[in-house]
């Protein structure tokens, strides 16, 4: 019952746009929320609607047994919040019991004043840590993420005909979060990918189409990416992976981060940024606004930062 109904869940998140790799974690989430209720002996099953206890009890079994972090425990709420809401709208259960649990206990609190900002690094630390990244590989998936703002996701599911390296653009798969799906590169970043694909000839024993591949040959992974900007951070002393403060993390988002505050502050238009993020048009301003793309590669150009590479 349980894995009959996880599956029908999954595949409502597949009909709704979500990424594969998201949903593969969805599938973990529940699979292990799953298997405490059985450890526990509880007496509902997955397709009931928890009490609070036992949604306590996750969360301390989250944080004892299994040493789970808080952002951890968050992100396993936002999955069961949302798959309490897939049963509502099945109509198995009235009411998402997370939404109670999540409000109360994985709150988060300013601390000394501290407003759990992700950290921004200087043009200067991003040059450097491409510079100190160890393979080319490395050194050209952070400069995409770095000059064009792109998600992880989006930079896994790559393949080399995305890249048009005459114009200088990437053409980015559809997603239900993203709206502009092309995205320029400026020739700091187009001399590294050069670079990669010239040694990239030589690892693509499998006839691989992904632009990022393994030492193995094939497609990057998600752990791929994190590692590569995790260690580069934490070389150059911008990334403490012990410390509790989400300001002292540098992630890949975090490159997204940068891409857009130093866009910002290189004076370009508010309705560029959005247009070079992404973001969905939910205004009519938006919706209307068209804007040209030859004049947004110009301002990208004119603003996106040098990082001497």
């Amino acid at each position: 019952m349980a894995e009959d109904l996880i599956a029908r869940y999954l595949e409502d998140c597949e009909v709704r746009g979500m990424a594969p790799g998201s949903i593969s974690r969805y599938k973990s989430v529940l699979r292990i929320f799953q298997a405490y209720l059985v450890e526990r002996g509880a007496e509902i099953q997955l397709a009931e609607q928890a009490d609070r206890e036992e949604l306590r009890g996750f969360i301390e079994h989250m944080r004892k047994d299994r040493g789970a972090s808080q952002k951890t425990i968050e992100r396993y709420f936002s999955t069961l919040s949302s798959f309490y809401d897939f049963l509502i709208f099945e109509g198995l259960i009235s009411s998402n019991p997370a939404l109670i649990i999540r409000k109360r206990y994985l709150k988060r609190y300013k601390e000394n004043g501290d407003s759990h900002e992700r950290q921004l690094i200087s043009v200067e630390d991003a040059g450097a840590m491409i510079r100190d990244s160890p393979t080319i590989r490395d050194k050209a998936m952070l400069g995409l993420l770095f000059k064009t703002g792109m998600r992880r996701g989006e930079l896994l599911s790559l393949d080399l005909g995305d890249v048009n390296l005459v114009e200088n653009t990437i053409r980015l798969k559809p997603t239900a979060k993203r709206s502009n799906r092309t995205l320029f590169m400026d020739d700091e970043a187009a001399y590294l990918l050069r670079r990669w694909l010239r040694v990239r000839e030589g690892v693509n024993k499998r006839n691989e189409v992904a632009l990022f591949l393994s030492s193995w040959g094939y497609r990057i992974s998600r752990n791929d990416v994190y590692r590569a900007v995790t260690e580069a951070a934490k070389h150059v002393g911008l990334h403490n992976p012990k410390s509790e403060r989400l300001e002292d993390h540098f992630s890949p988002h975090a490159c997204r981060h940068w891409f857009c505050t130093h866009l910002f502050r290189a004076g370009m238009r508010r309705e560029y940024i959005k247009e070079l993020r992404g973001d969905s048009r939910k205004e009519a301003f938006d919706l209307y606004n068209h804007i040209d793309l030859k004049e947004l590669k110009e301002a990208y150009l004119a603003c996106i930062p040098q990082l001497g590479i």
